[in-house]
């Protein structure tokens, strides 16, 4: 092979016979190791460019069209059949300063290997090797445990998201309870629900993925590890459940506020009103005395005029008296 590889995007590359691992495989040597009976191997890359992901092409057989959907890191969940390979691209989702990143995992899965191909934001995948190296009667069914192995391990990780995404909805609750309704309240709202949305197009299309894996590639697909899938899907169903109540409580939380600011604005128009009935009287009062009247006896009175305010000033201290009682002031 004369590409040459950026050994830094390999994470590990392993090779397992009957569930027991016999050693590290550089990329060249995959297609020698291959040739073992019950051995397969699991690769895991970071970032693939087009020159690791060539290599690793010619070295499993893998189709063209899976290579240059894998180059791209904007491909939607999906699963895809190209002859004895498995083509399949998971969303993964993880909090970041209180904001969800996404990100995205590729995963070529044939009956003799497995390779991940991390993109963005994501978990490394060493604990699930762990685990799987941990159980070897499971590991000797093939890459189809390795496969479930990491779609499990993608799909518990939405849980701490959702949960992230649940504290940041009770504090803009507690905001708009606290009669505290504002645009940033509400403008938190919307962004919470937009992440929500994504998250919800990231999962949904993984149960048809399991549905698919249990029921159909058996050459690929150990039959004692097709229920296994369904655990992911349940999964799935749980964290979906959670978002749909989520949601639900998101439109509620957002009517409220809504409520909350009508409220606030009649109040704010009640006082006004009352404020502009209460300077009517001195208004209308004093609005005589530029009439330019010919005759106005109280205009020769020595007590007209202290008289005069003081009418204006009870008649406006009774005004507020009521409003104040009525709840308009």
């Amino acid at each position: 092979m004369n590409q040459a590889i950026d050994n830094s995007k390999v994470m590990r590359c392993v090779a397992y016979q009957k569930g027991i691992g016999i050693g590290d495989v550089t990329i060249e040597d995959i297609s020698e190791v291959l040739l073992k009976e019950d051995t397969f191997v699991w690769l895991g890359l970071r970032e693939a460019d087009s020159g690791i992901l060539r290599a690793i092409q010619i070295e499993f057989g893998l189709h063209d069209l899976a290579i240059e959907d894998a180059c791209s890191a904007h491909q939607r969940p999906k699963i895809e059949e190209y002859g004895d390979s498995l083509f399949i691209v998971l969303q993964t989702a993880q909090l970041v300063d209180d904001c969800v990143a996404f990100g995205e995992t590729h995963l070529f899965v044939g009956p003799r290997f497995l390779v991940t191909v991390r993109h963005g934001a994501s978990h490394s995948l060493a604990r699930v090797r762990e685990r799987c190296q941990a159980m070897p009667q499971l590991l000797a069914k093939g890459s189809g445990f390795a496969l479930y192995s990491v779609m499990d391990f993608i799909v518990d990780n939405y849980m701490p998201v959702i949960n992230g995404l649940q504290e940041r909805f009770d504090v803009l609750e507690s905001a708009i309870f606290q009669n505290r309704p504002s645009r940033q309240t509400m403008e938190g709202l919307y962004e919470l629900k937009r992440e929500l949305l994504l998250l919800e197009g990231a999962i949904n299309p993984v149960i048809d993925i399991c549905n698919e894996l249990m029921r159909f590639h058996g050459g690929m697909i150990h039959k004692d590890v097709r229920f296994y899938f369904r655990d992911v899907a349940d999964h799935i169903k749980r964290v979906d459940r959670a978002i749909q109540g989520m949601r639900e409580m998101l439109l509620a939380a957002m009517q409220v506020h809504l409520t909350f600011e009508t409220v606030r604005q009649n109040e704010v128009v009640k006082r006004l009103a009352g404020w502009g009935a209460i300077l009517a009287i001195p208004t209308m009062v004093f609005s005589w005395y530029g009439m330019n009247f010919r005759h106005m006896p109280e205009l020769d009175w020595a007590f007209s005029y202290p008289l005069v305010l003081a009418g204006v000033a009870a008649g406006s201290l009774g005004l507020y008296w009521r409003l104040k009682r009525s709840g308009w002031l």
